[in-house]
């Protein structure tokens, strides 16, 4: 009996170890969330400094009679970070070899399409087994440079708690200065 597997041949798909590619996109595959991590200790400061602001904005509310804020989001929200979206995108290089690279992020729907001809500019990720991500997209076939945006932690974390963190931060240094002084 003859080994029917055996006369199929699959072509492996690589992961790309150069930092600069140019090729085919052959297909973009469906996308699916993957979140962000935080790190606890840069959390846990960011609270802390805020929360010395936050009991001297209660303190001054309490003396004006002023309404309460806008609902807080509790520390195991913020801990959880937030999510982006990773679209696998496999092409064909210059040297006809299939290739998978993620994208990290949103770009226009009209952005990308397959047989586009790019060139991508690439950075490995932190766990090996998965391919690189997409820094950069020069679309050469539409002369577009596209650059994939994700969340931060900075943008999770959102302005009012990062000025909030950054008062309590002043009202600390300024009272280790003033304990310094006396």
């Amino acid at each position: 009996m003859v080994d029917m597997d055996s006369d199929l041949q699959f072509r492996r798909i690589a992961h790309p170890t150069d930092r600069i590619v140019t090729g085919r996109i052959i297909r973009l595959l469906d996308g699916y969330p993957r979140e962000l991590r935080i790190g606890q200790p840069v959390l846990v400061v960011v609270l802390a400094a805020a929360g010395v602001a936050g009991l001297l904005v209660a303190a001054l509310r309490s003396l004006l009679s002023a309404g309460s804020g806008g609902p807080r989001r509790r520390f195991k929200e913020l801990k959880k970070g937030p999510e982006y979206l990773v679209t696998p995108v496999r092409l064909r290089d210059t040297a006809g070899q299939l290739c998978e690279v993620e994208l990290h992020g949103h770009l226009p729907q009209s952005a990308l399409h397959p047989a586009d001809h790019v060139q991508l500019t690439l950075r490995p990720q932190r766990d090996p087994d998965l391919p690189p991500r997409i820094e950069r997209i020069v679309n050469l076939t539409t002369g577009q440079l596209l650059t994939p945006r994700t969340a931060t932690l900075w943008s999770h974390l959102g302005p009012p708690l990062l000025l909030q963190a950054a008062l309590g931060a002043a009202l600390i240094a300024a009272l280790a200065a003033c304990s310094a002084l006396t």
